[in-house]
């Protein structure tokens, strides 16, 4: 579309109050015999004048309609801030023969990346004070120095060599996630001439800091070429390692804790196929690893026993909830010696999510009874002949309603395993669990300022029963003090429930704003998440994906139904595929809630996902169908996709926030969704982030200031009280 001047319609915006009113464009999309007129496909051109200027009108509006609401977005923006130590500092970790860390500091958007000096054998992380170098501290990266002049700031790479003589970093500051890559020499600070444009993220040094390995994307945003950049050449003669062709494939890779290996993948929503590249011998090229076979999904870690190079496979061949085996690296396919069997016991009921191989044990990360957990497990019987012996679960205190999950294991020789825990009242926790013994230690909790004591809130796990009988885990936190006594509460009730991505339940300071309100949080674990297996997520995908929603309306049923909430006073909230998820039940049971807040949300999935020249769509038939070529899976999107399922009907007050430049949920898509609600005289306000992509703002300030405005008109929609109340 031509960079036409707004029509009259459009413009229509003299009035803030009054919402802007788009023209009605009727465009016919027709496929497998039936024909949808588009009224506000238009809408699509985001680089026409038009588009923008009605994309500020409804700015404008939804500025206006708030206004009110100055005063208190002001105050949980400064309660937020408040309970944040601001001039902080992460725990160090170490690689080679340095500590890594990084600062925040209170006024500055960004953190710093800092390391210092580690003495050999040393494995107890230096006491960083927040407002004081170190002997021998040197900065890495100053991230508030680099995003200064921009809009945005987004670090989508950044990797010492192990010898610390080298680092990469890449930076997109767009937020279309696509980054530009440089080497820094660290020991002069100065970065190298070369760069390198429009990578995908994650690039890697490999521990000389003689390559980087990175990937690069299609026109779709599709991540298909791995490369090898020889430090101190010109990018163009770069080589290409691999390419993927399948458009359904996403490539990936990671170098191995050991740093011998680049372990490569390409995988689709179901389907996986593994490479090892031996960082060792120069000019090495990918070897496969297990051929791909359609359904068969498996990863790949490197360990050594005895000297000798082996594979583990975390694979799904003969279980659903997948299973962990050691192989030989020349002979991949050879019967292997399995790990963490005791997990494997349909007894156990345990989901093996994934395994990080050290010198001397393995850290098996699963999942039961819903929740995250992580074991050590340790090879018994020599190098020889023997076996891998018992999961040995790390369970910090109180661990029953908390995430357990490794974090920060960079070096090869540690003798522990790094694991952060938190729950909805327990803040987040970095302990060092002694691979020997077990034995834990605590390396860093998170400190919650303004006088909160987070003894104050409770938690707990209840069981909605849905339509066909299954039962649907919602999670709830809330402050008993400010929530009265068998009266109906204030509350948010959150979902998701796609990509097997599971709801762990984790601590927010933000969230203190609602909780001290009287507001009850709630999280409904539906189908297609995957905290309750393989099993859960595939009820809840494909010709199972109206699981989801009806799972998502079936946890509200049983919040009111037990008294804890009333529909008036009932709001909720999802983002992105959680957004698809808000706009399905915004036309399916519209009667339950007082409000809905969508955050970049999926709410024009049919068109999207029949386009497969746009970011990510093929990649997404086998997660949804491909409405291209199936008429049955046609049928099926029809059915739920909220923009062509909006009718004439009483809809709850409506939010959608979304980003010009998101890649992955265009923001055609709300903005035609807000157009069509407003048509059957929804009460729908439209955000969007001019300057983001689609995780919102990418300073911690404006993602304070934008939780702070999303959390003041909730609190307003479901008639929650003052702080304290």
């Amino acid at each position: 579309m031509s960079s036409a001047s707004p029509s009259p319609a459009s413009a229509r915006v003299s009035d803030p109050v009054q919402p802007p009113v788009a023209p009605s464009r009727p465009r016919p999309r027709t496929h497998h015999g039936h024909t949808f007129w588009d009224p506000y496909e238009w809408m699509r051109d985001t680089d026409s004048a038009e588009v923008r200027a009605h994309l500020e009108a409804e700015n404008a509006h939804t500025q206006a309609r708030t206004a009110h609401l100055a005063d208190l977005r002001e105050e949980v923006f400064s309660e937020i801030v408040s309970r944040v130590r601001l001039t902080d500092m992460s725990v160090p970790v170490r690689l080679g023969a340095w500590w890594l860390f990084t600062r925040s500091e209170e006024g500055k958007d960004y953190r710093v990346h800092c390391r210092v000096p580690a003495r050999p054998g040393d494995w107890t992380p230096p006491e960083v004070d927040p407002g004081r170098a170190l002997p021998g501290e040197q900065v890495l990266l100053d991230c508030n120095a680099e995003a200064a002049g921009t809009d945005f700031f987004s670090l989508g790479a950044l990797s010492c060599s192990h010898d610390g003589s080298r680092m990469v970093w890449a930076v997109d500051t767009t937020g279309d996630e696509l980054f530009t890559l440089r080497i820094r020499d660290l020991t002069t600070g100065a970065d190298l001439p070369e760069t390198i444009a429009r990578t995908f993220a994650g690039a890697e040094l490999d521990p000389a800091g003689e390559h980087v390995y990175y990937t690069t994307a299609d026109e779709a945003w599709r991540p298909h070429r791995l490369w090898r950049h020889r430090v101190g050449t010109s990018p163009a003669e770069d080589e290409l390692l691999l390419e993927e062709p399948d458009e359904s494939f996403w490539l990936g890779f990671d170098l191995s804790r050991s740093g011998a290996f680049a372990l490569v993948s390409s995988q689709s929503k179901n389907t996986s196929e593994w490479w090892t590249l031996d960082l060792r011998t120069p000019g090495a090229r990918p070897v496969p690893v297990l051929p791909r076979e359609e359904g068969v999904e498996y990863s790949v870690e490197h360990c050594v026993r005895g000297g000798e190079d082996r594979l583990l496979l975390t694979h799904n061949r003969e279980r659903r909830n997948f299973s962990i085996v050691d192989v030989p690296l020349t002979d991949p396919q050879a019967a292997g010696i399995p790990v963490a069997g005791a997990l494997t016991e349909e007894a156990a009921g345990a989901r093996i999510e994934g395994v990080d191989a050290f010198a001397d044990f393995l850290a098996v990360s699963f999942r039961q009874g819903g929740f995250a957990r992580v074991g050590i497990v340790s090879w018994s019987g020599g190098a020889g002949r023997g076996v891998w012996g018992p999961v040995r679960e790390i369970r910090p205190a109180d661990s029953a309603l908390g995430t357990t999950v490794p974090v920060q294991n960079l070096a090869w020789d540690q003798p522990h395993v790094r694991v952060s825990h938190e729950s909805f009242v327990e803040p987040h926790s970095i302990l060092d669990a002694d691979a020997a013994t077990g034995a834990l230690r605590l390396r860093r909790r998170q400190e919650v300022l303004g006088g909160v004591d987070t003894a104050d809130y409770a938690q707990r796990l209840d069981w909605a029963e849905a339509a066909d009988g299954t039962r649907i885990p919602v999670s709830l936190v809330w402050k008993p003090s400010a929530v009265g006594a068998g009266e109906p509460a204030p509350t948010v009730l959150y979902g998701y429930g796609s990509y097997e991505t599971s709801m762990d339940p984790y601590f927010s300071v933000a969230r203190l704003s609602l909780l001290d309100r009287g507001v009850v949080w709630a999280v409904a674990h539906v189908r297609g998440g995957g905290e309750l297996g393989r099993s859960w997520y595939e009820q809840g995908r494909l010709e199972h994906k109206q699981n989801t929603f009806s799972d998502f309306a079936d946890a509200a049923r049983h919040l009111i139904a037990a008294g804890l909430t009333t529909p008036d006073r009932l709001a909720a909230m999802g983002g992105s595929a959680g957004g698809l998820l808000m706009g399905a039940v915004a036309n399916q049971a519209p009667e339950l809630f007082a409000a809905i807040l969508a955050d970049v949300p999926f709410v024009d999935p049919l068109t999207s996902i029949l386009m497969p020249e746009l970011p990510l769509t093929v990649v997404e038939w086998d997660e949804w169908g491909d409405p291209l070529h199936d008429p049955e899976a046609y049928a099926r999107i029809r059915a739920y996709s909220p923009y062509e399922n909006v009718t004439e009907q009483r809809y709850p007050r409506i939010l959608a926030v979304t980003s010009l430049h998101d890649t992955r949920v265009l923001c055609v898509e709300p903005a035609k969704w807000t157009a069509r609600l407003r048509e059957v005289g929804a009460d729908v306000l439209l955000r969007t982030e001019m300057s983001a992509g689609h995780g919102g703002a990418s300073g911690r300030y404006g993602a304070w200031r934008d939780t702070a405005f999303e959390f003041a008109w909730l609190l307003e929609a479901i008639g929650a009280g003052a702080a304290g109340d």
